[in-house]
């Protein structure tokens, strides 16, 4: 059985709440139960006490010292506080007893109840009695008994029991309605929670949910799911960006193949001018799987789905790497490549990961360098980080350009440099894989002046 969340919480609180109104009300009725019997207990004795004094043993007989305290009212009555009075020998014969008794007799138990209180009955009706032994010289010559009506005692715990018995199930009912009305109010910002979830679809994820006023634990989770779609809003409204973008990318050069193939076809072409176009469509189609590579790699990085591989390896011989394969355009652009390193520096992290960030770095530095022109590599070890900075005197970028440059598709200057061969993935790539690697990056650029791009390695990526 399905039992709603409110009605739940309404319930473990009224259970709860009963387990502890059973035990006061357990508590309430022992309480007055035994602070009646203490008062009647204590009547009891004064009375047993009193008329124990009156008692007289004469000729091995008992008796009372004087006869006229059983004329007494409450000994000739059982309707105003009856005291009952029996006296009998030793061997449980009647010697004598008080007016109110009439027909009737004390219970007489023997020894076993010598001195203690016990509960009987009387003509019907339930007494509390005593039972005193009356001795002379370690010599036992009969025993007192005196009894008083539990009547009235046990009307008033009758009373009570009936009283809490009824209470409580009228109070567990009463606990269980406010305690939903106040669950119902508590948890109202829980049903904003479902209502505004159940608007929200990939179409509309503006909607966010009333913040309550207290700060409570429900006000941090409101918190926490608005974040949660702040963060998907973005994530959808990248994924939209992305594919626009790479649509747009792609269009493009599957437009010129096409357009050159058309014009292939049209009439006979030398050969010459077959080899031309065929060339030419051959850079496009490695343009396209270059920009697919990129676009599978980066959306790789963006569901995180390869597991760093962690290594230890020397950084200055990565870069070499990196640069004798990009050999072929620094020497078609005559550029110079200055490491400023002459010792090797170790590191612990994933060397294909850091070898596209270096490459990508670098291939940007050589795409925007003019010819003739050098760049710099330099690296350094401090207390708890490796800094590695790569500078060059090319293009620069715009001061209002460079919280963009990590953007997807994003090109500083496309048009202004369309020799300059690129579809702006590099640097997102760079970023994401700086940020799974724990790689800080700063770009620092003065356009038309250069641009330096700072890496550092902090501790947990060292090896000493």
């Amino acid at each position: 059985m399905n039992i709603s969340f409110k009605n739940r919480i309404a319930f473990y609180y009224t259970l709860s709440t009963a387990t502890i109104v059973a035990l006061v009300f357990l508590l309430i009725y022992f309480i007055v139960s035994a602070t009646v019997f203490y008062h009647l207990n204590n009547d009891l004795n004064y009375e047993s006490n009193k008329h124990k004094s009156e008692l007289t043993i004469e000729n091995d007989s008992l008796g009372f010292r004087n006869e006229v305290e059983w004329m007494e009212r409450e000994h000739r009555t059982i309707e105003v506080n009856p005291v009952f009075v029996q006296v009998i020998d030793h061997e449980g014969n009647l010697i004598t007893k008080s007016p109110n008794l009439k027909e009737g007799n004390l219970a007489y138990n023997g020894t076993k109840e010598d001195g203690k209180f016990f509960n009987t009955h009387l003509s019907g009706k339930a007494i509390r009695q005593i039972q005193i032994s009356i001795a002379k010289n370690d010599k036992n010559y009969g025993y007192l008994l005196v009894a008083m009506s539990l009547e009235g005692s046990q009307m008033v715990l009758s009373n009570l029991k009936m009283i809490l018995l009824t209470a409580f199930p009228v109070v567990l009912i009463i606990l269980f309605l406010v305690a939903r009305l106040i669950v119902s109010r508590s948890i109202k910002p829980v049903t904003d929670v479902i209502n505004t979830a159940n608007m929200i679809t990939r179409e509309n994820l503006t909607e966010r949910i009333n913040i309550p006023t207290n700060k409570d634990e429900l006000h941090k989770l409101v918190v926490t799911i608005n974040d949660l779609l702040d963060r998907i809003e973005n994530a959808v409204k990248r994924e939209k960006q992305f594919t626009s973008d790479a649509s747009h990318e792609l269009r493009t050069p599957l437009a010129v193949l096409k357009g050159t193939l058309e014009v292939l076809i049209r009439k006979p072409r030398k050969t010459r001018e077959y080899l031309e176009k065929i060339n030419y469509s051959i850079n496009e189609i490695d343009r396209m799987n270059h920009l697919v590579d990129q676009l599978l790699l980066l959306a790789r990085f963006d569901g995180q789905q390869k597991a760093l591989d962690r290594q230890t390896f020397d950084l200055v011989e990565l870069i070499e790497n990196v640069l004798y394969r990009l050999q072929f355009s620094i020497t078609e652009k005559k550029l110079k490549v200055d490491i400023g390193v002459d010792q090797p520096i170790q590191i612990t992290s994933d060397p294909y990961m850091v070898d596209i960030i270096i490459e990508n770095i670098v291939s940007n530095s050589i795409k925007y360098s003019s010819e003739n022109t050098c760049i710099s590599i330099s690296l350094s070890r401090m207390k708890d980080c490796v800094s590695c900075s790569i500078k060059d005197t090319g293009v620069g970028i715009r001061k209002e350009e460079l919280t963009k440059i990590f953007e997807r598709f994003y090109r500083s200057d496309s048009l202004q440099y369309p020799n300059v061969k690129g579809n702006g993935l590099g640097l997102s790539i760079v970023k994401r894989m700086c940020d799974l690697l724990q790689v800080d990056i700063n770009i620092d650029s003065i356009y038309k002046e250069g641009t330096s791009v700072h890496l550092t390695f902090m501790s947990s990526n060292l090896k000493f």
